[in-house]
């Protein structure tokens, strides 16, 4: 009986809430109790969130302050869920758009179409102010949301359906005009659908989840490849003068759209019938038929490359860079490399394509000694240009068998287009290499398995990949459940397993410690360097205090770091984030990344602080994950995260906070609250990064000539010199000198040994930093910088 009545109790409070709130959205002049101005709508059923929502899209910018805050709470509510609607609510929504759109000259068509489908009883009859909005609608110059307006007028009646569908084919051009028959006949569920990719301008592109609804519909799909053959149809009969040439005139900006949502919709369900389309439709667009340095259409070009900055494969990839090259436009070019470097991280994204390689006429063969890589071979005239492709690829040349130094004088004057087309090929299989590392590494969140025959053929033994797979640990599934992890680079011999066995990459959150130790051990032993930190990889576990907030993290709260140099990190490692800075509603923001094939959501929140001389410093504060649930982000407790997907993470946060630290740069000498936070990171307590730069070190020291000199006490690297014993942080690489601590600045340091051959068994610049300075102050009594000699104490 206590239970029901808190639940009772709980409910008339959940009630209250929402009609304080509707209360404050419908009442200017209402005073919102404190506690309310920030209200937490997780309180308020869907139902009553779709109310609000209605009651909010009626609030004017001009509304009260603390109506405006309300409004702004349930739509971001709204974002997150799924409101529900009355048929009354479902009414009234019709009834609020007619109303904004005759103050504003414009609504977004797809709340009404969104009431509609999330209906909690029979629909109601809409069909007189659907006829208001489409009528108003049809009568401008062009018409926005086309997919939404066909959608809401079959809420009408046949004439006001038949009046948009001969607005909307009007002077747009025959692919668009087979496009709205195409939509106009499918059912109204499947035209809401398709409203989800409408787009006001080609620039915006909308979540992928909308493009992926389209391109489960078999009659939009069907559409996509008639409209895309249309179009390469077109361009044959430019080039071949059938059709006037006019530069940049093609296509109506309408088919451009119409185009690049085909597109996309091909992409996504990588169909694959498209290489051989876009090798044909792209030197249409990009080559004018004269020798005009002009395009048939530059727009749509550009709209092809947005494409596959949403949807790469490998196949448009190349397709782009190949008709990169021959562009006459002497500003396309450029723009083009811009926009290729999106593509190329977006594809690093997308495993389940991203690994499919062209092989480019490369053989398996001896590359260097007992390495085998790729290799291709091909006459330049009297000469022999061999590409070998090991970490990457490199050009040399060759005559009668022996290697020369550089590209012989004869090759450079008589086969400029030779030497050319092989320079871009090397450039084009390093960029493939890359993004072939970033997808296999992106692959962890995914927990990508592949069938053991085709890891075989397509992974292990590719000519362009096999060097870099097979130094990675993988695992191969002998039995059902049972894995056995191998490296093929130091065990010939593979499991006997079937074709379809499963493969995936091995990672040691999913191994016990004295396993992580034995592939460490084993990868100094051989010298082995693997593309990117695998058996060293660090591992982000729940914490008690994560497990009491519950839904948030301060793991990595509450640090000062360079901004622009997070903001280009997060660039690089697949974030996004809004660039913030000193301007209205600039100041605050999140940086944030799908994992997992979009089934989770990272969020990793920041603050504009302030400037420091020349630079700019932002405040670190909560992680944050949310879940797909039904095409919206719901947040979801941390102990709900799978534990692959937390560790990836949080590892993206630590990366971001360890390098962009204001604790990290020696140099730093401002004072003030800033100093104090400066002199606390630099010597902090170490993160998993730094604790993993610590087992390596462990390992690594015995080999090195200054072992007798250096010890590892906690979180120092120690180092003996002859003048004093200095202590290098392995978090920062900062430096305190004994007996005193007091702070050594090195900016500048030398290559680990001074000669380069110490071996790491990954890239870490850190780690690379603190070799450099333990070699230069074991040896302190050579130091000759006088900055530093004043520091230790010796006389200059």
């Amino acid at each position: 009986m206590l239970d029901d009545a808190l639940v009772t109790e709980s409910r008339r409070n959940d009630l209250d809430l929402a009609a304080r709130l509707m209360r404050a959205l419908t009442h200017p002049d209402f005073a919102l109790e404190e506690q309310d101005r920030h209200p937490d709508l997780s309180q308020v059923s869907d139902e009553e969130l779709g109310s609000l929502l209605v009651a909010a899209h009626q609030v004017d910018t001009s509304a009260p302050r603390t109506t405006a805050m309300v409004r702004f709470a349930v739509e971001r509510a709204s974002e997150g869920r799924r409101p529900r609607y009355t048929p009354d609510a479902c009414r009234r929504m019709f009834e609020v758009l007619v109303e904004w759109y005759e103050e504003h000259g414009w609504v977004d068509l797809t709340r009404g179409l969104d009431a509609l489908e999330h209906c909690t009883g029979q629909l109601p009859d809409v069909s007189g102010p659907v006829r208001t909005l489409v009528r108003s609608w049809l009568e401008k110059d062009s018409v926005r949301q086309p997919y939404a307006l066909l959608a809401i007028a079959g809420f009408a009646d046949d004439a006001t359906r038949r009046a948009a569908v001969q607005r909307l084919s009007r002077d747009v051009g025959p692919i668009v005009a087979d496009e709205i028959a195409v939509i106009a006949g499918l059912a109204p569920a499947e035209q809401a659908q398709l409203s989800e990719t409408d787009r006001d301008h080609r620039f915006v592109s909308p979540l992928a989840h909308a493009w992926r609804r389209s391109a489960d519909n078999p009659g939009y799909v069907a559409f996509a490849r008639r409209a895309l053959e249309a179009a390469a149809d077109r361009t044959d009969a430019i080039r071949a003068g059938e059709i006037p040439y006019r530069a940049d005139k093609a296509f109506t900006d309408r088919e451009i759209t119409t185009l690049g949502q085909a597109l996309r919709v091909a992409l996504v369900r990588d169909e694959p019938w498209l290489p051989e389309l876009s090798e044909r439709l792209l030197p249409g667009i990009a080559l004018a038929p004269t020798r005009a340095k002009t395009l048939p259409s530059q727009a749509l070009l550009y709209e092809v490359v947005r494409a596959a900055q949403d949807f790469p494969t490998p196949e448009l990839v190349s397709a782009i860079r190949t008709v990169r090259r021959t562009v006459r436009h002497a500003g396309v070019p450029k723009q083009l490399d811009k926009m290729l470097k999106k593509a190329d991280a977006a594809l690093a994204e997308r495993t389940e394509v991203a690994l499919r390689l062209p092989r480019l006429d490369f053989e398996t063969a001896p590359v260097s000694g007992s390495v085998v890589g790729g290799l291709l071979s091909r006459p330049v005239g009297d000469y022999r240009a061999v590409v070998t492709v090991t970490d990457t690829a490199t050009l040399t040349w060759e005559k009668d068998g022996r290697p020369l130094r550089s590209v012989p004088a004869p090759v450079r004057r008589d086969h400029v287009a030779q030497v050319r087309e092989l320079r871009d090929l090397v450039k084009r299989v390093n960029a493939q290499l890359v993004t072939l590392v970033r997808a296999l590494e992106g692959g962890f969140t995914v927990d990508a398995v592949h069938p053991y025959g085709w890891w075989r053929a397509e992974l292990a033994g590719h000519p362009l990949a096999r060097t870099l797979v097979r130094r990675l640990i993988w695992e191969i599934e002998v039995a059902p459940g049972e894995w056995r992890a191998v490296l093929p680079e130091t065990d010939d011999d593979l499991p006997d397993a079937p074709d379809d066995a499963s493969v995936r990459l091995w990672h040691p959150i999913r191994s016990a410690p004295d396993a992580v130790r034995a592939w460490r051990d084993l990868l100094l032993e051989r010298r082995l360097r693997q593309p990117f930190k695998q058996a060293f990889r660090e591992i982000y576990l729940l914490t008690p205090a994560e497990e009491r907030t519950r839904v948030h993290s301060h793991r990595f709260a509450a640090h000062l770091v360079h901004y622009r140099t997070m903001f280009a990190l997060f660039r690089a490692r697949g974030w996004k984030s809004d660039l913030l800075g000193p301007w209205d509603d600039g100041d605050g923001g999140e940086a944030e990344r799908t994992l997992a094939a979009g089934e989770w959501r990272v969020r990793f929140f920041h603050t504009w602080a302030d400037r420091a001389g020349g630079d700019e410093l932002a405040s670190t504060d909560q992680v944050r994950f949310d879940r797909r649930v039904q095409d919206a982000w719901r947040e979801a407790p941390l102990a709900d995260v799978p534990p692959l997907v937390f560790s990836e993470a949080m590892r993206d946060v630590d990366l971001f906070v360890g390098v962009s630290s204001i604790g990290a740069d020696p140099e730093w000498t401002d004072g003030g609250p800033h100093r104090t936070y400066w002199e606390r990171a630099s010597f902090a307590e170490l993160t998993e990064s730094a604790k993993a730069r610590r087992d390596a070190l462990e390992r690594i020291l015995p080999r090195l000539k200054i072992a007798e000199r250096c010890t590892l006490d906690g979180r120092f690297l120690t180092v003996r010199g002859d003048l004093r014993t200095y202590r290098i942080h392995l978090g920062s690489a900062n430096i305190l000198m004994e007996p005193d601590d007091s702070y050594l600045c090195i900016v500048a340091a030398r290559r680990p040994g001074g000669d380069g051959r110490v071996f790491l068994p990954f890239e870490d610049d850190r780690l690379s930093l603190i070799l450099s300075k333990a070699f230069l102050l074991a040896a302190d009594g050579k130091i000759t910088d006088k900055s530093v000699l004043a520091q230790i104490g010796r006389g200059v």
